[in-house]
């Protein structure tokens, strides 16, 4: 019996060694993800159709690592911060495909489902409408740019001795990458949560 072409050959090959690519070179293209699978490039388009086919599918590759979230038995606060850090943690082990994701429109339904959870707890934390949308966006700026973070240099800021003290000492004890972007993330999602309560507040008032 004559073995089959290509015997390894899928969607989910395809994905996960673009994917592998743009985590080690920031980017993929049809030629290396062929190279690196064994396959000619025209046997790629059996499985996929374009850049934005395997964009979307990486996209939902990383959020299938999202964590359920009981929302009917958690205070809203509770159940926005585990959605808020679930966003984050999806992205940390993939910081460089965040310059791909924000450029092409949201169509996985795995990833929708997991704004479609956010607006419903931010509507129940008494985010009127009209605001929900913005809400959402300012979790994206957090989310995707905390883990964009992860691929900042080391030293971020070369000061010149003797200037900017206060931002010099501001700056003195920074540490790693990973540091800085769990500091940030945790003060942005601290803001976020006293912001929709405050609003919560004073829809109540």
């Amino acid at each position: 019996m004559a073995r089959p072409r290509s015997p390894l050959l899928s969607v989910d090959a395809i994905v996960a060694t673009a994917l592998e690519l743009v985590d080690e070179e920031g980017d993929f293209s049809f030629p290396k993800v062929a190279r690196r699978l064994g396959v000619s490039q025209s046997a790629l388009y059996n499985h996929i159709d374009n850049r934005e086919h395997i964009i979307e599918l990486m996209r939902g590759k990383a959020f299938s690592r999202v964590i359920g979230v009981d929302l009917d038995n958690m205070p809203w606060e509770d159940a926005l911060r585990a959605l808020v850090r679930n966003y984050r943690d999806c992205l940390l082990p993939h910081p460089r495909l965040v310059p791909m994701l924000i450029t092409q429109t949201v169509q996985d339904p795995g990833v929708i489902a997991f704004y479609e959870d956010m607006a419903t707890v931010l509507g129940r934390a008494g985010v009127p409408n009209e605001e929900i949308v913005p809400a959402i966006n300012t979790i994206d700026y957090l989310a995707l740019g905390s883990a964009l973070e992860l691929t900042a240099p080391e030293v971020v800021w070369s000061l010149p001795p003797g200037r900017f003290p206060a931002f010099a000492q501001a700056v003195s004890n920074l540490g790693t990458p990973a540091e800085r972007s769990e500091a940030a993330f945790a003060f942005g999602l601290d803001l976020l949560i006293a912001g929709v309560r405050e609003k919560a507040l004073k829809k109540i008032s």
